[in-house]
């Protein structure tokens, strides 16, 4: 897998690279042709977190994950675990529906029947979602506290979601 590493708001010094490759690397036991994929990796720095962010595109898909630290290296290791985590478990779902083109992009390796495991709908909620203007959808779901509420908005009469984001703010998915 080639990596394309970038720095935004942190100097990328060769012992960060050099980490970063070693434990990405480690991916290329899972992809059939690992020199045909180039990887974006972008690390960059919020407040004191420094934060890891990778970029996979395959067959079909692209595989993502983007981890936070106070302490690079352990964000770097956070990533590449979370990837691994990603690349066996959607080796899972593709086995068990049968999506072969997807499945081409991986060597075959077994999965365990824990990790095959997949979760279940354990519970169903309906309710009368009432006209809502998007605050009173956000003071909704702060007052429930969740991290997203489904609502009718007021001024397009659509249905719409509104989501607490990664970075405290929020955002919407409004559905036609």
């Amino acid at each position: 897998m080639t990596l394309n590493i970038r720095g935004n708001k942190i100097e990328i010094t060769n012992a960060i690279k050099s980490y970063i490759e070693e434990k990405l690397k480690k991916l290329d036991k899972y992809f059939e042709d690992p020199e045909t994929i180039n990887a974006s990796v972008v690390v960059r720095m919020s407040g004191i977190d420094q934060i890891i962010e990778v970029t996979i595109p395959i067959k079909n898909a692209v595989l993502r994950a983007e981890e936070r630290d106070k302490d690079l290296y352990a964000a770097i290791d956070f990533v590449s675990d979370k990837l691994e985590r990603q690349i066996r478990k959607n080796k899972t779902r593709m086995h068990h529906k049968n999506n072969k083109e997807m499945m081409n992009a991986f060597v075959d390796f077994n999965v365990s029947e824990e990790e095959s495991t997949e979760g279940t709908i354990v519970k169903r909620k309906t309710f009368d979602a009432k006209p809502m203007s998007e605050e009173e959808a956000m003071l909704q779901m702060s007052l429930l506290g969740h991290d997203f509420f489904i609502f009718k908005d007021s001024e397009t009469n659509s249905s719409a979601v509104i989501y607490r984001r990664k970075d405290g703010n929020f955002g919407i998915i409004e559905m036609q």
